[in-house]
């Protein structure tokens, strides 16, 4: 056990070192680059499915966006059967602000999930009504900051990227909301480090799909959404069919981009979570058990060895466990920050971390049960090969 602990020891120091410090929160659009002397125009696309509830707080805020160009938001109303589309309509009419236009491009095809159908019909009609030089895909639970939009065309064309995208910072008001949603965002980011993807050829590519503002050339060029159109982790899966065709992409935490779902009780934040982790595992037995095993030593180990070796009085023990245990909360801490959380909320991540174990646990079982990464009456748990 003494070796084990050494162990999650050496793997804490490697990750505060050498996983592209994803512990920091400081990656975000930059403040003081100098604004295009010419605007292009940005089309909007939403896709939505039953999402009356939330459009109240989320798309006002793209309609009274301040962007000097031309700019149009174009909703998707993807089947909803609780009126989106005449509640996005009824907001257009009160709130004024950019064009509205509300669509459906009916069931998706087999082969294709219904937000990328969704997002292929919105921006096959946006670039043919608009002829738009940029493309901001955002979810319907998203509100902008009235200057959310220029920002994002001012990073792309002030660097030169072919894709910018924002992780929106999420709700913490609920307990549960504050116990596993700034670890959920800590946990991508050590997956996925945001300096190692904004490198100009990076390793690996993320995105977080609540923001992402995409050249229509890029669009193009990797052909998407249609390269990705069976993809449930579609943010990912768009930023790698960006890379791939190489541009330029990059990912870094929001300041003006708040998601205003709500995830009141432990059985929401389980199902945001365990309708995709396995797919994340590319639904791979092997990768499963390796996570599991990784989970456990990472986060379980350290406080098992620090309590049990104190109980036992084995102190070697006990020392290499809190010490992991320290690392693994002082990488926590900036996090919590950014969400405005106690401090003392950072020793809790191992208990965070075995609620995760057990939600991907559960992602597998639904997955082989047929009902993997289901969500909003649709269920895509066994795809079928993308040609």
């Amino acid at each position: 056990m003494t070796v084990i602990a050494g162990l999650s020891l050496l793997v804490w120091v490697w990750l505060l070192l050498g996983q592209g410090f994803f512990w920091r929160t400081d990656v975000r659009l930059p403040r003081h680059t100098a604004e295009p002397s010419v605007w292009p125009a940005v089309a909007v696309v939403v896709p939505a499915r039953d999402e009356a509830e939330v459009l109240g707080l989320s798309l006002p805020s793209l309609l009274a966006q301040h962007y000097p160009g031309r700019a149009e938001v174009f909703l998707v109303d993807d089947g909803s059967t609780d009126g989106t589309g005449d509640t996005a309509r009824a907001l257009a009419a009160e709130h004024g602000g950019l064009p509205l236009t509300v669509s459906s491009p009916g069931e998706p095809p087999p082969g294709w999930t219904g937000k990328l159908w969704a997002v292929r019909h919105g921006v096959a009609l946006a670039r043919e009504r608009t002829g738009a030089q940029y493309l901001l895909l955002t979810d319907a639970d998203i509100a902008h900051r009235p200057d959310s939009l220029r920002a994002l065309v001012t990073a792309a064309e002030g660097a030169d990227l072919d894709m910018v995208s924002q992780m929106a910072r999420l709700r913490v008001e609920t307990g549960w909301e504050r116990l596993i949603v700034p670890a959920f965002v800590y946990f991508f980011a050590q997956l996925y480090p945001f300096r190692w993807i904004n490198r100009p050829r990076p390793r690996t590519a993320a995105a977080a799909g609540g923001c992402v503002l995409i050249r229509a050339s890029a669009v193009d060029a990797a052909g998407v959404p249609d390269s990705i159109r069976q993809s449930v982790i579609d943010d990912v899966a768009l930023a790698g069919a960006v890379r791939r065709s190489g541009g330029r992409i990059w990912l870094g935490l929001a300041d003006r981009v708040d998601s205003v779902r709500p995830y009141p009780n432990l059985g929401e934040l389980w199902r945001m979570v365990s309708r995709s982790a396995y797919a994340q595992l590319r639904h791979n037995p092997a990768l499963l058990a390796g996570t599991v095993l990784g989970l456990a030593l990472i986060y379980l180990v350290p406080p098992v060895a620090a309590v049990g070796g104190a109980i036992a009085g084995a102190w070697p023990l006990c020392a290499l466990g809190a010490a992991a245990w320290a690392v693994m909360t002082a990488t926590y801490l900036p996090m919590l920050r950014y969400y405005g959380q106690r401090r003392w909320l950072a020793p809790t991540l191992p208990y965070t971390a075995a609620l995760y174990l057990l939600m991907t646990l559960d992602s597998a079982v639904q997955h082989y049960r047929g009902r993997g990464a289901a969500w909003k009456g649709r269920t895509y748990s066994r795809p079928n090969p993308t040609p």
